[in-house]
């Protein structure tokens, strides 16, 4: 396996890994190891399979959940926002995509607790009241993804420059 290749997967490794760790509730590498697949590994299903195979693996070990659907549907749209980026996206663009990936999570892994779980009334107040509720974890999840989007990005850049075989190939 080729220097680069071998390099991004033990980054996307090492990030999930990170899941295992005492954190704060969602300020975890997800999203940003998924973007960083979709950016990063030029084979379009290794791309999705690294990042969902690494959250399953983690799962595993952390406990399977009723709203797993939902958060493997957003790890899967944000390797499609990293392949749209390309590998070496601008700051700005990357920042976005992070944001937007902290959004999507909060919107749709929060449907899927008011669908599922059966702590809110299924109504508009209802899922009112779950969104309400779960902004306290939209924060952690924005500055998770956030600093572990720099930390991926931003470490395979300063790798990338000191090590000229983690280049593309031009």
């Amino acid at each position: 396996m080729e220097i680069r290749l071998t390099t991004i997967l033990g980054m996307i490794v090492f990030a999930a890994l990170t899941r295992l760790l005492p954190h704060p509730p969602n300020a975890t590498a997800v999203s940003a190891m998924a973007l960083f697949a979709g950016a990063q590994i030029a084979d379009r299903r290794l791309a999705f399979f690294v990042p969902l195979a690494a959250l399953f693996a983690t799962d595993l070990v952390l406990g399977l959940h009723t709203g797993m659907l939902f958060v493997y549907a957003c790890t899967a749209a944000m390797v499609l926002v990293g392949q749209a980026l390309g590998s070496r996206p601008q700051l700005m663009k990357l920042a976005g995509a992070s944001l937007a990936g902290s959004l999507l999570f909060f919107v749709v892994t929060n449907f899927g607790v008011f669908l599922l779980d059966g702590l809110y009334d299924k109504s508009l107040a209802g899922l009112a009241e779950c969104y309400v509720l779960a902004i306290p974890f939209f924060q952690n999840g924005l500055l998770g993804d956030l600093f572990f989007t720099a930390a991926l990005f931003g470490g395979f850049e300063l790798l990338r420059r000191r090590v000229p075989a983690l280049s593309l190939a031009q």
